[in-house]
């Protein structure tokens, strides 16, 4: 789960079933006993037809913990005060953010910094469709160092400045599900 509505759907789910959930987080959800075989499977078949999946392997759960991390990490710094991400993915997971980066890296072929690099992007993306604020402005919002710093790194990744893309007609933007 990614985002509010995410949460909705997938409370919504337990309740048609007739589970009450105690907690409903995103990448999470408590109940206050557990379910039989049955009605898990088809908890999982619902979730799965609605593009969610029901984790049970720790290291995916951990994985899954690390991706929320990210996100919250990205789409709420313009709230919070200034963290660097592996504190932040470190307090969130409850794990040294060692073992959190080469749990990460191994599997997923990715570091969690590259992740964290293309979900800003992503935002940086949808920050441009809206067409409110400038690009230092983004910047800013972002905590890149600079205007200069964010249009490099939008660059290397997109292959167009971020100014090229403010002029696209069809501006492309990725589920965060699928980063």
């Amino acid at each position: 789960m990614v985002c509010n509505r995410c949460i909705i759907v997938v409370t919504e789910i337990f309740q048609k079933l007739g589970i009450s959930p105690l907690v409903v987080e995103l990448g999470m959800v408590i109940l206050p006993h557990p379910i039989s075989s049955q009605k898990r499977e088809t908890v999982k078949s619902i979730l799965e037809s609605y593009g969610f999946e029901l984790i049970d392997d720790k290291r995916k759960r951990i994985i899954e913990q690390i991706r929320i991390a990210v996100i919250e990490w990205v789409r709420y710094m313009d709230h919070t005060p200034k963290i660097n991400l592996s504190d932040y993915v470190q307090d969130k997971c409850h794990h040294d953010y060692s073992f959190l980066s080469k749990l990460f890296s191994e599997i997923n072929g990715i570091t969690i910094e590259k992740y964290a690099i293309a979900q800003k992007i992503e935002r940086v993306k949808e920050l441009l469709v809206y067409d409110e604020l400038s690009i230092s402005e983004i910047a800013d919002l972002l905590h890149y160092s600079s205007s200069a710093h964010l249009s490099t790194q939008f660059k290397n990744i997109t292959g167009i400045s971020p100014s090229q893309f403010k002029q696209l007609k069809r501006r492309k933007l990725t589920a965060l599900d699928k980063i």
